[in-house]
């Protein structure tokens, strides 16, 4: 079981290099084919070839990323990390609280949930409405 979960938060620990890298092939790759990354605010993102499009929206908006990790917890395959999210994104700098809840397949990701202020997100972000 510690094997498992030491394999598990090494993924995501991939995962977060890959953000902080703003390498959107990379973080598109971790996902499985059929993966799926919800921002729990919004509807899910379904499908590699759906959710490339975003990665590429926001790392090439973005000159900054650092995912500052507070808590990990492992149950099975599910990998909790509480974080700060500090970004610069189009020349706006921010920092927002998330909970992600990544279940993780293998050596990719097959579920990312995202929990914050959403509002909280696009203020620091500079975004007017939505994307």
């Amino acid at each position: 079981m510690e094997d498992r979960s030491a394999h598990n938060i090494a993924v995501v620990k991939n995962m977060i290099a890959a953000w902080e890298a703003r390498d959107a092939e990379a973080i598109t790759n971790m996902f499985t084919e059929d993966g799926v990354l919800h921002s729990v605010m919004i509807d899910p993102i379904v499908g590699r070839d759906a959710i490339r499009p975003r990665m590429e929206f926001l790392v090439d908006n973005a000159s900054h990323m650092h995912l500052n990790v507070r808590n990990w917890a492992v149950t099975g395959d599910t990998v909790f990390i509480e974080r700060q999210d500090e970004f610069t994104f189009k020349g706006h700098e921010g920092k927002v609280p998330v909970v992600g809840v990544l279940v993780v397949e293998g050596d990719k990701i097959k579920e990312w949930r995202e929990y914050y202020d959403r509002a909280e997100l696009l203020e620091a972000m500079g975004v007017e409405g939505d994307f």
